[in-house]
């Protein structure tokens, strides 16, 4: 049987930064911060969710211009989408608003869900989600 791993891999253009993010704004903890020759292995998670783990990855440097490239793309958004659910989006939203995230949408009722969006320093977009 094959199963989805619970690893999600958000690549990100400075891993310091983004630690700082996701443990003080979003409240996730480290998961492992382990380092060899070559790579950095940064992973957090939300508490009370031991199984899930979030890869902060360096954006592989191949070469200069393809680093470049991605690093664009990163913060255009169009590298993906990490979605975090809550029980309740418009005090969660205050929450994190409190502890300096930049939301780009407030919390909008719609049809299946309240939904606030924000990205984090690379630009990865983060969709906070109230379903109903």
């Amino acid at each position: 049987m094959i199963k989805i791993d619970p690893h999600i891999q958000l690549f990100v253009r400075d891993q310091d930064e983004a630690l700082a993010f996701y443990t003080e704004k979003l409240g996730m903890q480290v998961r492992r911060d382990a380092t060899n020759d070559a790579f950095r292995w940064l992973t957090v998670g939300p508490e009370g969710q031991p199984d899930v783990n979030i890869l902060l990855a360096a954006i592989p440097a191949r070469d200069a211009e393809t680093a470049e490239e991605a690093r664009r793309l990163m913060e255009a958004g169009v590298a993906g989408t990490l979605f975090l659910t809550t029980d309740d989006c418009q005090a969660s939203y205050e929450e994190l608003a409190g502890r300096g995230v930049q939301f780009d949408q407030a919390p909008e009722e719609n049809p299946w869900a309240t939904v606030a969006r924000f990205r984090d320093p690379s630009g990865n977009h983060i969709q906070l989600t109230q379903s109903r």
